[in-house]
């Protein structure tokens, strides 16, 4: 029987794990350790979804929240998302992510679900969550560009992760990264790695939600547009 790119998703995913070091004050959260329920959600939406072999356009994300793939594995998807619209519930948590009401609602006006993610496969550089700890002694989210140390002590994890999402089968003549200053670190880690061709950047689905609310529509549209290659 032939391997899908479910089954290579499935597999990257089982197979994760972050074993370099971090700054003080910084975590990694690894879902699939963390909550068996987690293997089980993701390895069901990649059988939904990416159960073929057709080629992708890959968009690129930062690093997952603790509230998005940090619990369901699943990018920019948390359980509202995953349940009611793609149909797979989770008992364990609960959980709403601001970036996956914004990437939700696109892929509603985009076409739907199964439209959306059998042209697209999304990840990230860094593919597990990170947290940092506040002053109050509290564990916020955290970028992988959020502290220079970080970011050195994680880039050749990074590099690797992108290199094996390529091996998925993804088309890298044209990626979509995330976040301008997302695309700012993917272009420096591209001039190293050589890794992608064109290198598009849309504003962050949290960006848009939290800052540009009133214009989110002119967003969708923008990357309804630009998706399709018709920016």
């Amino acid at each position: 029987m032939k391997t899908t790119i479910a089954d290579k998703v499935i597999f990257y995913n089982r197979n994760l794990e972050y074993y370099g070091k971090l700054p003080d004050g910084f975590k990694v959260l690894n879902p699939f350790i963390e909550n068996p329920e987690t293997m089980k959600v993701m390895e069901t939406f990649y059988h939904k979804y990416y159960n073929d072999n057709n080629r992708r356009k890959f968009i690129i994300g930062i690093n997952p929240s603790r509230h998005g793939a940090g619990v369901t594995g699943v990018p920019f998807t948390d359980t509202k998302r995953l349940e009611s619209v793609c149909g797979i519930k989770m008992s364990s948590a609960k959980t709403h992510e601001v970036s996956s009401v914004f990437l939700y609602d696109m892929i509603k006006e985009f076409g739907g679900a199964e439209s959306f993610f059998g042209q697209f496969y999304i990840n990230s550089p860094f593919p597990l969550a990170i947290t940092r700890k506040s002053k109050d002694g509290t564990w916020l989210n955290a970028n992988y560009y959020d502290d220079k140390k970080l970011f050195e002590m994680v880039k050749d994890f990074m590099i690797e992760s992108l290199e094996e999402h390529i091996k998925i089968g993804v088309d890298c003549s044209e990626v979509f990264v995330l976040g301008t200053k997302n695309a700012e670190y993917i272009k420096k880690i591209n001039r190293e790695a050589r890794l992608f061709g064109e290198i598009v950047a849309l504003e962050h689905p949290r960006y848009i939600q939290q800052y540009k609310s009133k214009e989110k529509q002119f967003f969708i549209e923008k990357y309804i547009l630009t998706l399709s290659g018709e920016k």
